[in-house]
């Protein structure tokens, strides 16, 4: 075949629902460069396309060959030696054996074109992009904890905390949050982690709030091409530095609220711990996530008692007592949100164990299998259950608030039961995706029916 030919010939892509190609003709090599055996059931047809792109379009043009059959259009494309070329693509929805099946994937044809293609990318997709690369969506998993302390502290009476330090600790904890996560991407791309995980989990168009979200195997954001490695570690660095001068208005304001240091030295103590968990999760020498089990209690702790107690030692306008009533009472507002962002982490592990466990990374998962971590899982849920009934006994003293919380525990149940069927069901398929989410929807309604109770009836 002639050099001229293959330039022109067009290139055919099979890809699944999740965009994991399946199969791809000749023209597809000549096109874009790299050889089959890298691609086929290894990489997703984003890598084809600039990340912006990916953001702003693709969902769009897949919904619509979903609802009309087909989708056209005029778009930039990368070839693996980083140069852009301008085509044309015709998108058209597989199905297994017909159109009355399930569809199983996507079907694109591309052919080069001379036209100059100008895609716009829109201050929207600029936003969106700078959530996937911090994703910062997931940072609910530390705010709720943040939250439900005021909730408490307002539910108890007036003037037990200060709105200003609630505020401060509330974008301290987001910055060291981002950190954590830009850090963890850094060195699972430096260590090879993310590179070696092609069966990660992306929600896709599983989920209208989570669209397109990754679940697992990192945020893709330099695999993209939306942020270089060097970028990451540097805005990771942004992101400390804006934590610390954060911590240092919580430690001031948290001084003249108390007029004692008391507060603001537990307070840093603890948010020292947090910090250097969120660091040394992936970071060597010690990398918590791969220590069999150690990741998953670390975060437990960071997510959980650590963070409720934190928070309250920093937005508290009297002085808290280390192992007083009110210091194991801030612990224990942390155990059923603790162990319910715990098994966010642990069900989205059950994707990338393959891989996982070629790297060394030594998670529960890995250590006990997908079969016996169903149970783990299941017993996290147990616990987030029992936990409510221990509060409802022990810290709220108002039988409204109880009876409320008596009422949160059998919807806890009922939830759980969804859960733990979709996982024992589904825990080799990727059907599971739809369970990864729902535990993720399983947190936040929980937490914000948390929040209330705790905010309105003591």
């Amino acid at each position: 075949m002639s050099i001229l030919k293959k330039k022109y010939m067009k290139s055919v892509i099979i890809c699944d629902m999740e965009g994991l190609i399946t199969n791809l003709n000749d023209g597809a090599v000549s096109m874009f460069g790299h050889e089959a055996k890298d691609l086929v059931g290894i990489k997703r047809v984003s890598i084809f396309s600039p990340g912006e792109i990916v953001l702003q379009n693709v969902l769009g043009w897949l919904k619509d060959a979903n609802d009309t059959g087909e989708h056209v259009t005029k778009t930039n494309f990368v070839r693996k030696d980083g140069s852009t070329f301008n085509a044309k693509i015709k998108i058209t929805p597989n199905f297994a054996d017909g159109k009355d099946n399930p569809q199983t994937g996507y079907c694109g044809i591309t052919e080069e074109i001379k036209e100059d293609v100008n895609i716009k990318i829109n201050w929207v997709t600029k936003i969106i992009k700078g959530v996937a690369i911090t994703r910062v969506g997931f940072a609910s998993a530390s705010l709720f904890p943040v939250f439900a302390i005021g909730c408490y502290y307002a539910g108890i009476g007036d003037s037990l905390f200060s709105p200003i330090s609630l505020t401060l600790t509330t974008f301290g904890i987001l910055f060291f949050h981002l950190f954590s996560n830009l850090y963890n991407d850094y060195f699972d791309v430096s260590h090879g982690t993310d590179e070696a995980n092609t069966e990660y989990f992306n929600a896709g168009m599983n989920s209208s709030m989570l669209k397109g979200a990754q679940l697992s195997g990192g945020s893709r954001a330099v695999e993209l091409g939306l942020i270089t490695l060097k970028g990451t570690k540097s805005l990771a660095n942004i992101m400390f530095i804006l934590g610390l001068l954060t911590a240092a208005g919580i430690l001031f304001t948290s001084y003249i609220n108390t007029g004692s240091t008391s507060n603001a030295y537990y307070s840093s103590i603890i948010a020292l711990i947090g910090v250097l968990i969120g660091y040394f999760y992936t970071a060597k020498p010690i990398r918590l996530s791969s220590r069999y089990g150690l990741g998953e209690i670390s975060i437990f702790l960071a997510f959980g008692p650590l963070l409720t107690l934190g928070t309250g030692y920093a937005i508290s306008m009297e002085t808290i007592i280390p192992y007083s009533n009110e210091f194991y009472n801030l612990l224990l507002l942390g155990v059923p949100i603790g162990i319910l962002t715990t098994n966010i982490l642990f069900i989205n592990q059950f994707p990338d164990y393959t891989s996982d466990k070629k790297v060394g990374k030594n998670h529960l998962v890995v250590l006990l299998g997908k079969k016996a971590s169903r149970w783990v899982y299941a017993l996290n849920l147990a616990l987030a259950v029992g936990s409510l009934y221990f509060i409802s006994e022990n810290i709220i003293n108002n039988t409204q608030a109880m009876l409320f919380m008596y009422l949160l525990i059998p919807v806890t149940m009922f939830y759980s039961y969804y859960l733990i069927s979709g996982l024992f069901k589904y825990y080799k398929s990727r059907d599971l995706i739809k369970y990864n989410i729902h535990t993720i929807y399983f947190h936040m309604i929980f937490s914000f029916i948390y929040m209330i109770i705790l905010a309105n009836f003591q």
